[in-house]
């Protein structure tokens, strides 16, 4: 290229290099030179400093804030979203079971901090406040029986969503991923890695295209993503081993099942609770 050996602060100089050169080229070599004095304009003034990478299949926890529901939202997804404890964001926004929102609702997002100063008899009245409220939920999942005891503590009672290999493993660390990815062809059965009732089916999480997340019990819950069909809808009651979804390739570049598990909100690698194989 004819910009190969220049030297020095590169703006200033390509476009002296273009104005001396534009003289003797042609119309058609003046546009080549032009567009890519342009690309180098725009490479030389670029501040690496300033770029902010996002992977938004793998959000922080957001601790402040509100968010303001969409259509097709649940309170489900959107603790998902932001890594937080579905039952918390119930009991901060006052929303009882079976925890319906709106679009247009606001969800305070925010932690009240535990090392604020408080009076002698808050301690006293504030746990009993606290207990009422998660109570209901908790009641809730026992009373459905969705999913066995087993499944809450250890790998007993769960299954293998999917029968492909492992492609991407459960990492905290960069490049994360809050779950695994199990390779598969388009089409394939995805299935239910233990018994629950269906909190999502949708596609209004970015990154992980079309998404059914199962709540298990009252801390346990499974999401399946980038799924080419969904089979079952949201309220649905499932069983262990049932096929729910169609393996795809929505919201990634490759077909593949993203699996997660999730305890209080929490993150947790799913090979902790999948039988070995």
């Amino acid at each position: 290229m004819i910009f190969v050996g220049m030297q020095g602060n590169g703006v200033d100089k390509v476009l002296d290099f273009m104005k001396i050169t534009l003289i003797n080229l042609s119309d058609c070599s003046k546009k080549i030179l032009f567009l890519t004095a342009c690309l180098l304009t725009a490479s030389c003034s670029h501040d690496p400093a300033r770029v902010t990478v996002t992977d938004l299949r793998s959000p922080p926890k957001v601790t402040s804030g509100q968010h303001i529901v969409q259509s097709g939202e649940t309170l489900y997804s959107i603790a998902w979203l932001y890594s937080r404890d579905f039952r918390e964001l119930a009991r901060k926004n006052s929303i009882r079971s079976p925890y319906t929102i709106y679009p247009g609702q606001k969800i305070n997002l925010s932690i009240r901090r535990s090392g604020v100063a408080a009076p002698s008899v808050t301690p006293v009245r504030q746990p009993k406040k606290t207990v009422a409220k998660s109570s209901a939920p908790v009641k809730k999942y026992t009373a459905k029986g969705s999913t066995p005891k087993s499944t809450a503590s250890g790998s007993s009672g769960w299954q293998w969503p999917a029968n492909g290999k492992i492609i991407s493993a459960y990492s905290l660390k960069m490049p994360v991923n809050k779950g695994i990815d199990i390779g598969g062809k388009l089409g394939e059965p995805v299935k239910a890695a233990a018994s629950g009732e269906v909190v999502y089916a949708g596609s209004d999480l970015s990154g992980y295209g079309r998404l059914i997340i199962l709540k298990h019990n009252s801390s346990y819950l499974s999401a399946y993503a980038h799924n080419r069909d969904l089979l079952v809808n949201e309220g649905d009651s499932v069983k262990a081993g049932q096929k729910i979804a169609e393996i795809g390739s929505t919201g990634t570049t490759e077909p593949k099942l993203h699996f997660e598990i999730r305890r209080d909100g929490k993150p947790v690698d799913p090979m902790g609770y999948l039988p070995g194989r």
